[in-house]
């Protein structure tokens, strides 16, 4: 049987704008059909962070604009994020794949929700800081027109700020599960559309899930063989920035959780890479999770370079 891998890209294999979008899905995809050609099953899952963003501040300026026009809910840009990187990623696949003569895989993206717990501790306290920054006044009017939570931000002004639950359910896991082995799946994009659920009524959340929890679900629930978080280092490091510097070939699972522990990963970025790493790790014998970087990953997924992290 082919090995499946989970491929999790994260910002910078996406670029910041649309010209830098375009650019930068070519380079990516590329690496992507890189481990197509090595016969592994792949799907793909990524960030979203500039696209969100940016979908949420020109929707945000349209209802400024016309008071008519309500505003548009967070979910509802993240599913619009997922569909506007989708449609130019699946195209520069489609096209690495023909280029290198491979005719028998089609390519697909899957608009994916996820299913997290309305009573998650992270709606009490919201802090993920996301879309444009205001000035004091427009984030009092944001608060009581769109029911944001608006925090000061380091000086630079006033941003709305949103929760970042755990991902309890895929909810497209069936659909995807169907397609992997047939086609090139790119899913759960940006960690997925935020939804609650109420009997059989789905309706969407105002947070952001973090995309490597997502994707360690994933690749968990379709049995995965590995996990690779591509990024902007090559490997992961101890006593990061100090002169004991130490970038590590591997870490067992006990290893990276005694080092999350005792602190030594950035709890804005590397922390839950590491964490959604022993997640994967440690759910199945077997199973290896490697961050690296974006262009390094047919090495790593070699035994070349990275970090990998095992039971």
């Amino acid at each position: 049987m082919a090995k499946r891998a989970v491929i999790a890209l994260g910002g910078n294999a996406l670029g910041n704008t649309l010209p830098e979008q375009m650019i930068a899905v070519k380079g990516t995809s590329k690496i992507i059909v890189d481990l197509v050609e090595l016969g592994y099953e792949v799907v793909v899952t990524h960030g979203n962070g500039p696209q969100v963003g940016m979908i949420n501040n020109a929707m945000a300026a349209l209802s400024r604009e016309n008071s008519k026009q309500p505003n548009t809910p967070l979910s509802v840009c993240v599913a619009m994020s997922q569909a506007y990187i989708g449609y130019d990623l699946q195209n520069a696949l489609r096209e690495e794949l023909l280029n290198r003569g491979i005719t028998n895989l089609a390519v697909s993206t899957m608009v994916t929700q996820v299913r997290v717990d309305e009573n998650d501790p992270g709606f009490k306290n919201p802090t993920k800081p996301i879309g444009h920054f205001m000035s004091e006044a427009e984030a009092r009017y944001a608060e009581e027109h769109y029911d944001y939570k608006c925090v000061e931000d380091a000086g630079r002004g006033w941003r709305r700020v949103v929760a970042s639950p755990a991902p309890v359910e895929i909810v497209e896991l069936e659909a995807i599960k169907q397609l992997v082995g047939k086609q090139l799946v790119i899913c759960c994009g940006g960690g997925g559309i935020p939804v609650v659920k109420k009997d059989n009524h789905l309706s969407g959340a105002s947070a952001v899930i973090d995309k490597d929890w997502t994707s360690s679900v994933l690749a968990q629930a379709i049995e995965a063989d590995v996990f690779i978080i591509l990024t902007a280092v090559e490997k992961v490091a101890i006593h990061f920035g100090k002169p004991e510097e130490q970038w590590l070939d591997e870490m067992t699972v006990a290893e990276a959780k005694a080092y999350a522990l005792a602190g030594e990963f950035a709890a804005g970025s590397m922390l839950p890479k590491v964490e959604a790493a022993i997640d994967f790790a440690d759910s199945k014998p077997g199973r290896v999770a490697i961050i690296t970087l974006l262009e390094k990953a047919r090495e790593g997924i070699e035994g070349k370079t990275g970090t990998r992290i095992h039971k």
